[in-house]
């Protein structure tokens, strides 16, 4: 099973942290061992003192594929779900000025919370997803997904372009503005439309 991770899908959140809007969506990775599942608590790691959250669309792939045409991405996932992006903001902004590889600020163990599945033909409008992000009961994120820079069928066919896509595969689709600093004791809830999906505790 990979964690395939887009960044910077959405304009507000690659200029609220001064990077620049890419040409093409940006990958990266997260081993399993960085999955969090639902109902387990997230421990804040020694080696930060600047932990952020990112709330995003998650789906889970279906059915094997390699160089997946976009207009054949639907048949490849069945469900989503939210899930959150745990960063090492302080390690991650040290290893860009490095030019070098994120790994240790973003597949560390469980740096990849996710929340319950639901059928993709559940939604009310699945190609206009809402969600909600609140921190210790306030909205601290909003999301539409029909305000990604690459919507998820783009981002299917191309990540087969690289890697053969497996059943049990997750992507996790890019956050949008309003990401920030949590501390232990914070609590989260991701709401998929008008569905509490999400719930991680800092311990």
């Amino acid at each position: 099973m990979k964690i395939i991770c887009i960044g910077r899908n959405y304009v507000a959140h690659a200029q609220e942290l001064g990077n620049a809007v890419p040409d093409e969506p940006v990958i990266f990775m997260k081993p399993k061992n960085a999955l969090l599942t639902p109902g387990n608590p997230f421990y804040y790691p020694a080696f930060t003192n600047e932990l952020h959250y990112e709330c995003e669309i998650v789906v889970r792939i279906c059915k094997n594929g390699k160089f997946i045409h976009p207009s054949q991405a639907h048949h490849y996932f069945e469900e989503v779900t939210l899930g959150i992006d745990f960063t090492a903001r302080d390690v991650q902004d040290k290893l860009k000025k490095k030019g070098l590889p994120w790994e240790k600020a973003k597949a560390f163990d469980q740096s990849a919370a996710i929340g319950e599945f639901v059928p993709w033909e559940s939604l009310h409008d699945p190609n206009n997803i809402h969600f909600t992000f609140f921190r210790n009961g306030e909205q601290v994120q909003e999301g539409f997904s029909n305000l990604m820079l690459y919507p998820i069928h783009q981002i299917i066919a191309h990540v087969s372009e690289y890697f053969t896509l497996n059943i049990g595969d997750l992507i996790f689709t890019g956050t949008p503005a309003g990401v920030g600093e949590c501390v232990v004791a914070d609590r989260f809830e991701g709401f998929l439309e008008d569905r509490k999906l999400l719930e991680v505790e800092i311990k």
